[in-house]
């Protein structure tokens, strides 16, 4: 039965699919008019903060990457750029360019998974990434082996692909060797290849989505596209340093879910390869540049949907500058730098897949932390996306509820929310509220 705008009713997904986590949405209609949107998480709390607080320093890259088992990078990236602020320590070019290679990695497997199999299915009219392997399999195998391809750099340099165990403080526990990362230089120039018709396929998608007027959040460097290292700004002039995050932002507990909100001044803001984009787009290497200018898409994108463009920008990317930190590879002397512990407190932030990503320590003389503070991107956009389903519902509603849940879901979609990785399908239920008179 078609939805009917002047009657009230609940929407509810109980369970989003094709979202790496548990979540659901809880929609109020009252006489037409939306009166709430609520983003529910409700997996249980995992205390990764109170885990750290009494360890020593140097368990917490291998205890933060396990907080996801998609960007574990980021976190071991945005703790231990922390921790060597306290320790004062001055990372040569040589591992930078190690980690900042590592990163790459993560955002190709993040990412193209995402395109492929998540949000990719939504624009070609599938439920699933299986579905769309029947009918396209030539397809699905190209995204399985780019993704494929960021997964062997993350086994190269991290130890193993998922929850890599040679990041440490002051560098790596152990660096390749030139022939060992020379080895999987023509897998990754095939793969830039593939990431250059992944962006000329999703620059053909439709996106009908409504155009939302975004506060872009990322960070920003003097001259590379931002991974590991930058100052925090916006489309809006706000212009930080990362330890002066916690003056700007502030999280709150909302009843409904188990993850905090965070917003900036009160307002809520987008981070992610949306914002990342729009923000550092002139620090793209040459080749994106070329291949998003012929797609004719102009910047910034301002729906959600088009996330999927921005990543694939991204896929190509970092495929790309991780065939240039290749070829100018030189093993370093040393896999890490002395580390010499003291007292102090140490904030970074790092650029996940899905966002800004910030850690904080205190740490004491002897090196055990005694307060850690994390915040992930997926808690920074749960206002936002709240927001921009308030914006979407008004031209949606006269559509079924099952329908109206399937473009709510497909909007979450859009932002690859990291709740943790798990895959459920939809369920529906409807409620109808009372009417009240004028």
């Amino acid at each position: 039965m078609p939805g009917t705008p002047d009657k009230s009713r609940t929407i509810k997904i109980d369970m989003m699919a094709r979202v790496e986590g548990e979540g659901a949405l809880h929609i109020t209609v009252q006489n037409g008019q939306v009166r709430d949107v609520q983003l529910r998480i409700f997996e249980p709390p995992r205390f990764f903060e109170a885990f750290l607080q009494g360890r020593h320093v140097n368990e917490v890259p291998d205890i933060v990457a396990r907080i996801c088992g998609i960007c574990p990078v980021a976190y071991q990236m945005s703790a231990v750029h922390a921790l060597e602020q306290i320790f004062g320590v001055e990372m040569p070019q040589s591992l930078r360019d190690l980690r900042r290679l590592l990163y790459c990695g993560e955002w190709i497997e993040s990412h193209v998974l995402h395109i492929y199999m998540l949000q990719g299915p939504d624009f070609l009219g599938f439920d699933s990434g299986l579905a769309m392997a029947r009918s396209h399999p030539d397809l699905v195998k190209r995204g399985l082996r780019m993704k494929k391809a960021g997964n062997q750099l993350l086994s190269l340099l991290g130890g193993r692909s998922v929850h890599p165990v040679s990041v440490q403080i002051g560098g790596f526990s152990q660096v390749p060797t030139r022939k060992a990362l020379h080895a999987l230089k023509e897998e990754f120039l095939w793969a830039r290849d593939a990431a250059t018709e992944t962006l000329r396929w999703v620059s053909r998608f439709e996106f009908q989505d409504p155009e939302q007027a975004y506060t872009f959040l990322a960070l920003r460097g003097p001259s590379e596209y931002p991974m590991n290292e930058g100052d925090i700004v916006t489309n809006r002039g706000h212009h930080m340093a990362p330890s002066e995050f916690e003056q700007h932002f502030h999280e709150e507990q909302v009843p409904y879910s188990t993850a905090l909100h965070c917003t900036l001044n009160g307002q809520s803001y987008l981070t992610g390869p949306l914002a990342r984009l729009a923000l550092n787009q002139d620090q793209l290497s040459l080749l994106p540049k070329d291949v998003l200018q012929s797609t004719g898409l102009v910047l910034p994108f301002n729906r959600p949907s088009m996330g999927i463009v921005a990543r694939s920008v991204e896929v190509l990317y970092a495929f790309d500058e991780a065939l240039r930190l290749m070829n100018q590879y030189e093993p370093p002397d040393v896999p890490a730098v002395p580390v010499a512990l003291r007292a102090g407190m140490g904030m970074a932030a790092t650029e996940a897949p899905r966002g800004l990503l910030y850690h904080r320590y205190e740490v004491n003389a002897e090196g055990t932390i005694r307060i850690a503070k994390i915040v992930p991107p997926t808690s920074q956009n749960q206002r936002r996306m709240e927001d921009d389903l308030r914006k979407l519902l008004p031209d949606i509603l006269h559509l079924t509820d099952q329908e109206t849940a399937m473009k709510c879901e497909q909007l979450i979609r859009s932002y690859d929310p990291c709740i943790s990785c798990a895959t459920h399908f939809l369920t529906l239920t409807k409620e109808d509220l009372p009417m009240t008179m004028p």
